[in-house]
Order: C-alpha cells, then sequence, then structure tokens
C-alpha cells in the first residue's frame, strides 16, 4: 500500500504542474489579449465602419449624383477629345488631368480636372452628346472622406502610424485570442462552435465574442496584412519598397521622370498599382530632325502631341477593355492608361495592367503587366481585390458580414469587460495574473517574432514595459489600479 502511495504521489504532482502551466499560459494570454483590446477595439470598429462606406462608395455615388450621372444610352459615342474640349470650353482655367470610360452605358463618363488651387473636380459628360452634365467634387465624396479616416484619422502621418500601431497589435490580439479559443479543457470545449444561450449573458457573450473571433482569424489576418501593405512603416519601408517595380527592368533605360507613379493619385485614392507608386515614371521626349541638329532633343513646344483618341485606339490594340487615362502634365510628361484591380478598374487582379504613351509620338515606353509583378505584388493584388469586395456581388456581400462580424466581435469584447469590472474599487479589470517565470520566459519568445515582424507593433510593446517598469511597480496606486 505504501508503495503504491508513493508511486501515485509523483503522478499527481506532475498533472498539478501541468494543470497550472496550462492556467499560466492562458491567463497570460488572456492578458496580452486584454492590453492589445485597449488599443486594438476603437480602432477596430472605426475600420469596419469606414470599409461598410467604402465598400458600397459606388452606390452611394450614384445615388448621390444620379441627376449629374445618368444618360440615355444612344448607338454611337463621341471620340474623347470631342468629350474633353467640351469640358474645357466650360472649365478654361483648369488642367485636364484624367478621362474615365464609364462602365455602364447608361452613365456618363467623367473628366478629371485641376485648378491651381488643388482643387479637383469630376466633370460628368455625355459620352453620346458631349454635353457637360455637370461637376462632381473629389474631395467632398464619401469615399474620400471615409477613406481619409480610414487610413490616417484625419490627422496625416500620426493617423497613419496609430492606424498601423492598431493593425500591428491586432496579430498579437488575433494569436492570443485563438490560443484561448481553440479547446484545451473541458471549459473551453463546453463553448467551442457552441452559442450557450441558456447560461446568462456573460457566457453568451463570450461564445458569440470567442466563436466569431476564431472562426473569422483567418479573414481578419488578410484584412489586416492587406490594410498594413499601404501603411507608411510596415508596408512603404519594410514591403513596398523591396517590391517595387523597376520600370526600365523590361523596357530598357528611358528617360526618368523625377515624379513616381504616386503623384498621379488624386488625393487619398490608390489608383496606380501598389508595386508602381514608388517607381520613376517615364518622360516623353520630342527629337529635332531638321538636320542641322541631328538627333538632339529641343523645346517641346514646337511639337503637336498625339491626342488622345490615338491613345485610347493604341491601348484598345492592346488589349484594354475598361480603363484610366491620365493626361501628360508637363511638357515631358506622358499619357498613362491604367486597368488596375486595387482602383476597381478591372475585376480580375491578372489583367492588372499599366501602359506609358510618349505624347508626342505615340510610342509605348512602358508597359507593366501581371506577368511583370512580383509575388508579393501578386498576392497584394488578389489580397486587395478581395478586401475592396470588387471580385463578385458575393464578395461584397461577405465583406459588409464581416466589417459587421468585427464590430460585434469587438463590442462584445467591451461589454464583457464592462460586465466583469470591479464596482467600486478603483480597478481597471485586468484579467488576473497567473505567474511563471518559465511560462513568462516562453511568451516573451512570442512577443518578440510579433515586435521583429512589425516594428510599430514592438516598438509599443517595449514602450509598455518600460512604462510599467518605471511607473507601474514604482506606485501602488498603479499597481492596484493594474492588478
Amino acid at each position: 500500500m505504501l508503495g503504491s502511495q508513493t508511486q501515485t504521489q509523483p503522478k499527481d504532482n506532475t498533472r498539478l504542474q501541468s494543470t497550472q502551466q496550462t492556467k499560466a499560459r492562458y491567463f497570460l494570454a488572456w492578458r496580452w489579449h486584454f492590453y492589445a483590446g485597449l488599443f486594438v477595439v476603437p480602432f477596430m470598429i472605426m475600420l469596419s465602419l469606414t470599409g461598410l462606406v467604402m465598400l458600397f462608395d459606388d452606390e452611394i455615388e450614384q445615388l448621390r449624383y444620379q441627376d449629374v450621372l445618368s444618360v440615355v444610352p444612344q448607338e454611337q459615342t463621341l471620340p474623347a477629345s470631342q468629350q474633353i474640349a467640351a469640358v474645357k470650353s466650360v472649365y478654361l482655367e483648369a488642367a485636364m488631368t484624367q478621362f474615365i470610360s464609364s462602365k455602364q452605358p447608361d452613365t456618363a463618363n467623367k473628366v478629371s480636372i485641376r485648378f491651381e488651387d488643388g482643387k479637383s473636380l469630376f466633370i460628368a459628360v455625355n459620352p453620346y452628346t458631349a454635353q457637360v452634365q455637370g461637376e462632381i467634387d473629389r474631395s467632398d465624396s464619401w469615399y474620400e472622406l471615409a477613406n481619409n479616416i480610414h487610413g490616417t484619422l484625419l490627422i496625416g502621418k500620426l493617423g497613419d502610424f496609430l492606424i498601423e500601431i492598431a493593425a500591428s497589435l491586432s496579430i498579437l490580439l488575433l494569436v492570443t485570442g485563438i490560443y484561448m479559443w481553440l479547446p484545451s479543457d473541458n471549459a473551453s470545449r463546453a463553448g467551442f462552435l457552441k452559442l450557450r444561450v441558456s447560461s446568462g449573458s456573460r457566457i453568451l457573450l463570450r461564445d458569440i465574442h470567442a466563436n466569431l473571433g476564431g472562426v473569422l482569424s483567418v479573414v481578419l489576418l488578410l484584412f489586416v496584412l492587406s490594410g498594413l501593405a499601404w501603411a507608411g512603416v510596415w508596408g512603404a519601408k519594410m514591403v513596398q519598397g523591396w517590391n517595387t517595380f523597376p520600370t526600365y527592368y523590361t523596357w530598357g533605360e528611358k528617360p526618368q521622370s523625377d515624379l513616381t507613379h504616386s503623384s498621379l493619385n488624386h488625393g487619398s485614392e490608390e489608383e496606380l498599382p501598389w508595386n508602381l507608386e514608388h517607381s520613376t515614371l517615364p518622360q516623353s521626349q520630342a527629337q529635332d530632325h531638321s538636320g542641322h541638329h541631328g538627333s538632339e532633343t529641343v523645346s517641346m513646344k514646337h511639337y503637336a502631341t498625339v491626342s488622345i483618341d490615338q491613345i485610347i485606339d493604341q491601348a484598345k490594340a492592346l488589349g484594354f477593355t475598361q480603363f484610366k487615362v491620365f493626361m501628360p502634365k508637363s511638357e515631358t510628361g506622358v499619357y498613362t492608361v491604367a486597368a488596375n484591380s486595387m482602383a476597381g478598374d478591372v475585376i480580375d487582379p491578372r489583367q492588372d495592367r499599366t501602359t506609358h504613351f510618349d505624347q508626342y509620338s505615340g510610342e509605348v515606353l512602358v508597359d507593366v503587366t501581371w506577368d511583370d509583378y512580383t509575388l508579393m505584388a501578386k498576392l497584394m493584388a488578389a489580397g486587395i481585390s478581395l478586401h475592396q469586395g470588387d471580385v463578385s456581388v458575393i464578395n461584397k456581400a461577405l465583406n459588409a458580414l464581416f466589417c459587421i462580424a468585427f464590430i460585434a466581435i469587438s463590442i462584445t469584447g467591451v461589454v464583457m469587460w464592462w460586465k466583469r469590472r470591479p464596482v467600486g474599487q478603483q480597478k481597471l479589470g485586468v484579467p488576473p495574473k497567473f505567474q511563471q517565470d518559465a511560462i513568462w520566459k516562453s511568451g516573451l519568445v512570442c512577443l518578440l517574432i510579433i515586435g521583429i515582424c512589425f516594428p510599430l507593433a514592438g516598438l509599443t510593446i517595449a514602450v509598455t514595459l518600460i512604462l510599467d517598469w518605471l511607473l507601474v511597480r514604482r506606485s501602488k496606486r498603479l499597481q492596484h489600479y493594474f492588478a
């Protein structure tokens, strides 16, 4: 009997130690999940709400400007040059920057114009009669406002950094959330992929929060990574820069402008492919053929530019169907024809194409297609199309449901905290600490990996740990508040 008891005791100790380690890991994950959620939740709600507005931008614009955009279809459209000339005759002081043909026969074409003060307008023009039907202030669109909030909170670079921090910390939120969601004991198995409606409001909220978050974790990761690719640090410095396409790679050395492709964008609208934004534009070049200067380049004011009609004909011959035409911005500027899935010009990212034409000869200077994209650029193009709901009606409907689900996940998390917070104790309601040194050290590895992969998340975690060491641990009041 004594021997049996002696053998049983080490097994019990081992089982108890394993249980304690499991609890320690769970509570550590819960505390990190809570702290990350404090910062992420407001941004998650904001991004979901503005995402819903951007998702239905076309429908909203059509409703707002139905009188301006509606036309009666006819058999024959007029040349683009004639439509642009009609706009010029009304807006004498404006520069013509862009021509966009409508996707629908009963909708007006758009000519984008810009004034010297930077104001930019869409001018709706009837493609069948060249009649100017009205104007749309590009800065007054719901999309523009939602996109600015979505990307910068209307406060520029600071807003971009704050949103990138939130998006980066959401990776930590995902990792810890999935760890707590996956069944590891009887308590977690009880609510896994179930809604216990008869077990009280706290249990029901927990099941909604955990199961929605767990099931949609891959979807949220896709949204986060595709969104981060536009961000100022992880996107522009770490990912986008390495995947910027050098335009001379395929087409040889060309005269290069000081401007990049991003200079063709209007406001916060991303109209050029992600992997081309930082690459330089080619230049148009006129040659002196009088004989006494050979092929020396001379003042381009003496040379006539090719018409936009010729550029459109060439683009169609290359295979373009739906596209935007960007007008030359200077004497050395180029015509740019772009069909970009990220801008919604085409649905299938494999049809992406950006072609630059010399404004004097009509020569194709650079022609970038899907085949020229890097693997990361291809993943980005496909991911952004899904992110924006451009692939199909089903894609758009699912994205709308995802946005609503992310809002529900955020709100249920806040309500769960509110219900369990200590009342009248001057405490934040942080999940309890179940400290074990070995568990903390293994958890630190997870933080380091996330911090290295996503620098602003790493910086935020480091600052938080430093503040904890400098302030919280030296103040009994703060220790009580965060206990």
